[in-house]
């Protein structure tokens, strides 16, 4: 049996005092809270495979983990893995953008499957993401891989993990710099499996 041990970290907070969507915008994040980084470096496990995306906010987030462990690791960028794409609502406030859809609109009744305007649905993120961690996985089998990545791409993981539709996992909170852990099992023989460990652990809680 191999188990591959999954340490999802969302990136640390970007500075954005104006609350926009800034889905797949490439800003940096803001690594100044070293005390969080250092409580969070410490749960991390040493030797690991480390994953960012294409978006420098994680790997500004991966690097400062990694100088606090005292590791030099590189991580790989993995771009299946990359944020959902806002379309033509990234850039813009979020209250803006939810404000100015109607009451009727087929968001609000159904999230998940709604596209923004030339940006894709969450449910293309779960098609998109899922199959990428299935891949990875089988790379890295046995192994513990840190995975720093985005809102969106962990909770689907966790929807890998716990056999939600698009909608459920998005009910999941993923806040900035924290710890989700999910284990892949493959038996020598039969189905795959999976346990979640810890969701959403931050820093001080």
């Amino acid at each position: 049996m191999s188990t591959t041990r999954w340490w999802w970290i969302r990136h640390a907070p970007v500075v954005n005092p104006d609350k926009l969507l800034y889905g797949r915008l490439d800003l940096p994040a803001d690594t100044a809270d070293a005390a969080a980084a250092t409580a969070l470096a410490a749960r991390l496990p040493r030797g690991a495979a480390w994953l960012c995306t294409p978006l420098r906010r994680t790997a500004d987030t991966a690097a400062a983990l990694l100088a606090a462990m005292g590791e030099a690791a590189e991580p790989a960028v993995e771009p299946a893995l990359i944020e959902q794409d806002f379309g033509a609502w990234q850039g813009r406030p979020s209250r803006e953008v939810y404000g100015s859809l109607p009451q009727d609109d087929p968001f609000w009744s159904n999230p998940a499957g709604h596209a923004p305007p030339g940006g894709e649905s969450f449910d293309a993120v779960l098609r998109r993401v899922q199959p990428a961690i299935r891949r990875l996985s089988d790379i890295h089998a046995g192994r513990d891989v840190v995975a720093v990545a985005h809102a969106g791409t962990i909770r689907a993981a966790a929807a890998l993990a716990l056999d939600l539709d698009g909608n459920r996992a998005l009910r999941l909170a993923v806040d900035m710099l924290s710890l989700t852990r999910i284990d892949r099992i493959r038996p020598a023989s039969g189905d795959e499996a999976w346990r979640v460990v810890t969701l959403n652990w931050r820093p001080g809680t």
